[in-house]
């Protein structure tokens, strides 16, 4: 998969707007930033659909992967922006990377550490911040959730 793919993933309370520009873009923060909220809204998404009261909008199609059978899921989707929670056993393995290097898809990680097995570009690491003073979704109960680069290398 070549090129950038926005993803703008939303409900009645939250609202994530952001893009990915490489195969493996990291999320870091610390705990109650929104990682896990995130993850959640796609994966919410992937089983009920607009069923769920999230609305998710992006040209491929996201998917959350699994903590079961995971190299199969890689291996069998194509094409697709793939979200990847920092929990899972396998994260920091040769094995997993070796599967996310050899895919055609993009891969959204979080995780708050290096993961030094994975090929990542350190302009493609975000980090999440709340944003309530946000003009762009003027709701008092939505939280609109910014992405910000970590290392900026334009300022250099």
């Amino acid at each position: 998969m070549i090129g950038k793919y926005g993803i703008e993933i939303y409900n009645n309370k939250i609202h994530y707007e952001f893009e990915v520009k490489r195969n493996i873009t990291i999320i870091q923060g610390d705990s109650a930033t929104g990682k896990t909220t995130l993850i959640g809204l796609v994966a919410d998404y992937g089983r009920l659909g607009a069923g769920s009261g999230i609305t998710l909008k992006c040209d491929k199609e996201c998917l959350v992967l699994p903590a079961v059978r995971w190299k199969e899921f890689i291996r069998d989707s194509h094409e697709c922006i793939i979200f990847v929670e920092e929990n899972l056993p396998f994260i920091k393995s040769k094995e997993f990377a070796e599967s996310v290097n050899y895919s055609d898809n993009y891969f959204v990680i979080v995780y708050r550490d290096s993961l030094p097995a994975l090929a990542y570009s350190i302009e493609e690491i975000y980090g999440i911040r709340e944003d309530r003073d946000s003009q762009k979704y003027v709701n008092a109960k939505r939280v609109y959730n910014s992405f910000y680069n970590i290392y900026n290398l334009d300022n250099e």
